[in-house]
């Protein structure tokens, strides 16, 4: 197999595509759709998101120090391509893409009442790495639709529709091909082998 050698990039692909929202009290909330984003703890649950300095969220995150990352799916998928391409400078994104802002319930900024999935996220630390500025947060809540629990109350994301961001182009998850662990998972032992022995017929009489 034959490769070429590219010049350093950001070539990590495929990565969540996510609507961050945020807002300052008494003010528009606002959204912008960010790629970069991912966990990065797990106990206390963190996760992280970089922005651009000149991005219009930038400076109420950073002031407000919370934010609300906002699953996407299927459905969501043009309003986060466009909240990604229009600044909230410009555009109350709420109501251009006829999104509802939901009240969250740990902190002030409103998650996204259409996604499947908010997180409510208090920022712990910024980094700033150059282009873009990490910020890393904790996250303090998460809310879920309903709709995606089974009678048992577990948790099915695959009823979501999440979409992935790869090189520039969106794609909703597909075929599932195996679950954590499963290539080293025991295989379920195979039932006792019948006879080799095929039953006689009985003569007729």
């Amino acid at each position: 197999m034959a490769k070429e050698v590219w010049q350093p990039g950001n070539m990590l692909y495929p990565i969540p595509a996510v609507m961050v929202s945020c807002g300052r009290p008494g003010e528009t909330p606002n959204i912008i759709t960010v790629a970069w984003a991912g966990n990065i703890c797990s106990s206390p649950a963190m996760l992280s998101i970089s922005v651009r300095k000149e991005r219009f969220s930038y400076d109420i995150i950073k002031e407000t120090g919370e934010f609300v990352v906002n699953l996407t799916s299927k459905k969501l998928t043009r309003a986060t391509d466009w909240c990604g391409v229009r600044s909230g400078r410009d555009f109350d994104k709420f109501k251009e893409m006829n999104l509802t802002p939901s009240k969250s319930q740990k902190i002030s900024a409103p998650g996204i009442e259409e996604s499947p999935v908010n997180i409510e996220c208090k920022v712990k630390q910024v980094v700033d790495l150059g282009s873009h500025d990490l910020f890393i947060a904790e996250v303090v809540c998460v809310t879920v639709d309903d709709k995606l629990l089974d009678d048992k109350g577990r948790l099915d994301l695959g009823k979501a529709k999440l979409v992935a961001y790869s090189h520039g182009e969106y794609f909703m998850l597909g075929e599932k091909l195996g679950k954590f662990g499963y290539s080293v998972a025991k295989k379920p032992e195979k039932s006792e082998k019948k006879s080799a022995k095929k039953p006689g017929k009985k003569k007729k009489k």
